[in-house]
């Protein structure tokens, strides 16, 4: 596409979770997808002071939410990866960790420190893992809400690309709208790279 791009330069809601469970000395308890949990490897989980949820289709059952439910309620630290309303599966709209997130929260009187988009934290870590300006930056996704309205509330540009989770006159339901609506990835990186 044009530009050359290292692993480590991505920035997911994962990196910047475990960033911030780094920073702060956590061990968290992790609800996620085995995938996923790959991220913390090398954190220490033992004797749990945190409770870190994300994306888990299996992960995200009663025994869990329940261990979770009861480290919060004795004081251990509620962190979201993200609070996605739902996501895009292999064959339609799933619910994403954001419900689950949300009956913790109601079970515990607590509410989670939500890392991932459309919070603040995770376009901080971003554009410090960059060390690109705010003006310089453009956050490219197909989630209006946490994507786009994430990234426009926090003061960068928004491109929302109609693929994934994009649904029809998605860019309408959000204001200030994107500053631009494409067709593909490529077309966004396409406008980035030669109309701006």
């Amino acid at each position: 596409m044009g530009f050359e791009m290292h692993l480590e330069e991505m920035i997911t809601s994962l990196v910047a979770t475990r960033k911030y469970v780094e920073k702060r000395n956590l061990k968290p308890f992790l609800i996620l997808d085995k995938k996923a949990a790959e991220e913390f490897e090398g954190v220490n989980c033992d004797d749990p002071n945190a409770v870190v949820i994300g994306l888990g289709k299996a992960e995200l059952n009663y025994s869990n939410l329940n261990i979770a439910f009861r480290l919060l309620n004795s004081g251990a630290e509620f962190i979201a990866v993200h609070k996605g309303k739902y996501y895009r599966d292999e064959s339609d709209l799933s619910l994403g960790p954001g419900p689950f997130v949300t009956a913790l929260e109601y079970a515990t009187d607590k509410e989670a420190i939500v890392i991932g988009k459309p919070s603040p934290n995770f376009f901080v870590c971003a554009i410090e893992s960059t060390g690109c300006e705010l003006s310089e930056a453009v956050m490219i996704g197909d989630d209006v809400r946490d994507d786009i309205a994430g990234a426009i509330s926090f003061g960068m540009k928004g491109i929302l690309v109609k693929t994934g989770k994009y649904r029809e006159r998605d860019e309408d339901s959000i204001s200030p709208q994107p500053d631009f609506v494409v067709e593909t990835f490529a077309s966004a990186v396409h406008h980035i790279l030669h109309e701006q």
